[in-house]
């Protein structure tokens, strides 16, 4: 089991609202293909959310349609899986138009894969109009076509903002300065980071997926040098793939950038597996090559000092700071502005792109 999966599964469930009234743990071999667990745990489960008046259940995997049925006729609780969950904050998370367009495309695209067995007021059937004979369509048949229609009117809606955040992507290129993005698991400090390099006012908080939305501004390193850094949506274990495709425009941030600094929380116990899973998604999306190195976040919560660690080559390995405390920020400003130096850089941007850094003022 993942090290700290009760306590990420418990700041999962309050992030979306829920209050925590109590939580257990299962081993089996196998998944029981009617109800996940056991049925004599699921009834203690029942037992126990009765007594606490509880009206929830959340489990900490995913559960195909039929399981999910099962358990909710069993307990008479309403249950959410951990991809449910996750879309659910997500969708309580999108400010931007994008946003939540890709949350909604998420959603949709999740919820046609449990139309085949998950509803099943879904299996009435509807006469043709204007016909008198044979079953008609079904209605599981109608719904899915209607989440199909509204899934392409989603796509054609994200392919446009895609086109303009290659746009302005394009602009940032043509001005030739060093593009470095932000990456990490979430609620390691990405946006705090964000905040104390650029001075910016992105909210963050000590939350899970306390921003969704990419913001990418000109970073000034000092004695006239500038980067371009942008801050990403934080990954999760077990990220569900329908996220993972519809954020995939907003993710190209870190495909396109020249450096990735990939934010780990040193004080969790878990960083090791929280940097196994950020890994696997940036080879996922593609991203998996472009030049990183680590930056170990809030050491102040413990007894450790800012420092850096380089490669055999002498290129940076890893930095410890805190972005709170602003403790090593000088470290890391100093490894940046070593790599942007590095950078092929043109004097000026070309004249027809001379507004091009107005993105970042915006």
């Amino acid at each position: 089991m993942h090290p700290d999966a009760a306590e990420e599964l418990h700041e999962l469930s309050t992030s979306c609202g829920y209050d925590v009234v109590g939580h257990t743990e299962a081993k089996r071999e196998k998944p029981d293909p009617k109800f996940y667990l056991g049925s004599g745990k699921i009834h203690e489960i029942a037992e126990v959310a009765k007594k606490e008046s509880a009206v929830t259940l959340i489990f900490d995997v995913a559960l195909s349609p039929a399981q999910q049925r099962n358990i909710e006729k069993e307990t008479k609780l309403f249950v959410l899986d951990r991809t449910e969950l996750i879309l659910e904050i997500f969708r309580q998370r999108a400010k931007t138009k994008e946003g939540r367009l890709q949350v909604e495309l998420a959603r949709l695209e999740h919820l046609s894969t449990r139309l085949i067995r998950g509803w099943t007021h879904l299996e009435r059937q509807r006469g043709g109009l204007s016909k008198t004979g044979g079953p008609g369509e079904k209605q599981i048949e109608l719904d899915r076509r209607m989440i199909g229609s509204r899934v392409k009117a989603l796509r054609e809606q994200l392919k446009k903002l895609e086109k303009q955040r290659n746009t302005q992507r394009k602009a940032r290129q043509r001005g030739s300065l060093l593009t470095v993005a932000l990456v990490g698991y979430t609620n390691a400090g990405k946006s705090t980071l964000f905040n104390r390099l650029t001075k910016e006012g992105v909210y963050a908080a000590d939350q899970l997926f306390a921003t969704l939305d990419t913001t990418a501004r000109r970073w000034h390193l000092g004695a006239g040098e500038h980067v371009v850094l942008s801050d990403t949506v934080g990954f999760i274990r077990g990220l569900p793939h329908q996220l993972i495709e519809a954020f995939k425009s907003t993710l190209d941030e870190a495909v396109q950038a020249d450096l990735l600094l990939h934010i780990v929380d040193a004080s969790s116990p878990a960083r090791q597996e929280q940097i196994n899973e950020v890994e696997k998604v940036l080879s996922e999306i593609g991203a998996g090559e472009i030049p990183q190195f680590v930056v170990y976040n809030k050491i102040d919560r413990l007894d450790r000092k800012a420092s850096v660690v380089r490669n055999a080559d002498g290129s940076p390995k890893a930095v410890s700071i805190s972005a709170m405390s602003g403790e090593g920020i000088d470290l890391l400003v100093e490894l940046i502005s070593e790599i942007s130096k590095q950078h092929i850089v043109e004097e000026t941007p070309p004249e027809d792109d001379e507004d091009w850094l107005k993105e970042f003022e915006r």
